[in-house]
């Protein structure tokens, strides 16, 4: 699956549904196909991996090892803990909660713990440096608390790490996952007026209505809440609406259906987006148009059929539903 990925997307980010999703397993498994394909993979993280205990929960995780030439991002304060040995190529400025990032060759196999930076423009530019140092493809180990690191800007795609952790029945389990699929797999906008027009304001903080393909900048900074002051603002001549940060139930409250249905919603990217599923379904099915500036690209989904608490799915009914549920998406057990 690496290889096939590795000719697509140079960044790969390991995005997790939930801790104990099987995110870190997932890195793992690829880790293994690149060391039997003969590849050379940069490895970094967005939170700290690599701990043989769960800081937060106190729980037994994955540890990871690295192969010799494998390129690894770690803090200064972590690397005297790696089993591993690690040459050091580059000492960063880019800071981090245990100290600059050190980007580092291992010179003899073992275990290490991983970090990065934790802004994403520190992420795009450490990824860009790796390559430099002779990776081919990149891995990048999501945080939890971080669903950025899906963003395009951070990453050329994700694979998606889900299971039984997210809940007992596994048609929520499934139903979950296809919402976010389906959320993160939003068209962009079309080449255009209004791509143009929003272009212009891509960095804006402000809301923009889009009236016969020309920006009207309005005097509010979010969408949270901002449903009835939209609802103000658009009449037949509004074709669409940018907004530039988080995108909620309270972005559309109080906007008339048919307000809805004739202007196309535009966002930076679909990590923006905070709805429950039924909900989503609920408002996509009566016209809701949602377009993104940048897409995301989910290249695989992978999934882990056993719960921290003891239960368990059985893996190929779970692995059946999945697939049903995404056809388009590859589903993959890493647990197996």
């Amino acid at each position: 699956m690496l290889r096939e990925l590795a000719e697509k997307y140079r960044r790969i980010a390991i995005v997790g549904m939930a801790k104990n999703a099987g995110k870190t397993t997932t890195l793992n498994y690829l880790l293994e196909e690149a060391m039997d394909e003969g590849m050379i993979c940069g490895v970094t993280s967005t939170g700290r991996d690599g701990e043989r205990t769960d800081l937060v929960t106190g729980t037994e995780k994955p540890s990871i090892y690295l192969e010799e030439d494998t390129l690894v991002s770690v803090p200064v304060q972590l690397y005297d803990l790696a089993e591993a040995g690690l040459e050091i190529l580059e000492r960063t400025d880019y800071g981090s909660s245990l100290g600059p990032i050190l980007i580092c060759r291992v010179a003899a196999s073992g275990y290490v713990q991983v970090a990065g930076p934790v802004i994403n423009a520190q992420h795009e530019t450490l990824c860009e440096k790796m390559l430099g140092y002779g990776a081919e493809v990149i891995l990048i180990d999501g945080a939890i608390d971080r669903k950025s690191i899906a963003a395009p800007e951070t990453s050329d795609a994700i694979i998606l790490s889900t299971g039984a952790v997210l809940s007992r029945k596994m048609s929520s389990v499934v139903e979950e996952t296809a919402h976010t699929v389906d959320v993160y797999s939003l068209p962009e906008l079309d080449e255009g007026p209004a791509r143009q027009a929003v272009e212009e304001y891509r960095d804006s903080d402000r809301i923009l209505l889009i009236r016969d393909g020309k920006a009207e900048v309005m005097d509010i900074r979010t969408g949270l809440g901002a449903g009835k002051l939209l609802a103000a603002k658009i009449d037949d001549s509004v074709s669409h609406i940018f907004l530039p940060g988080a995108f909620t139930p309270g972005s559309i409250e109080g906007i008339d259906p048919r307000k809805l249905r004739q202007a196309t919603f535009i966002l930076r990217d679909a990590t923006r987006i905070f709805f429950p599923a039924p909900l989503w379904r609920k408002l996509r099915n009566r016209g809701l148009d949602i377009r993104v500036l940048d897409g995301i690209n989910v290249a695989a989904i992978t999934v882990n059929p056993t719960a921290p608490l003891g239960y368990r799915f059985d893996q190929q009914e779970l692995i059946a539903a999945m697939q049903r549920a995404v056809p388009e998406i590859p589903v993959i057990d890493v647990m197996e």
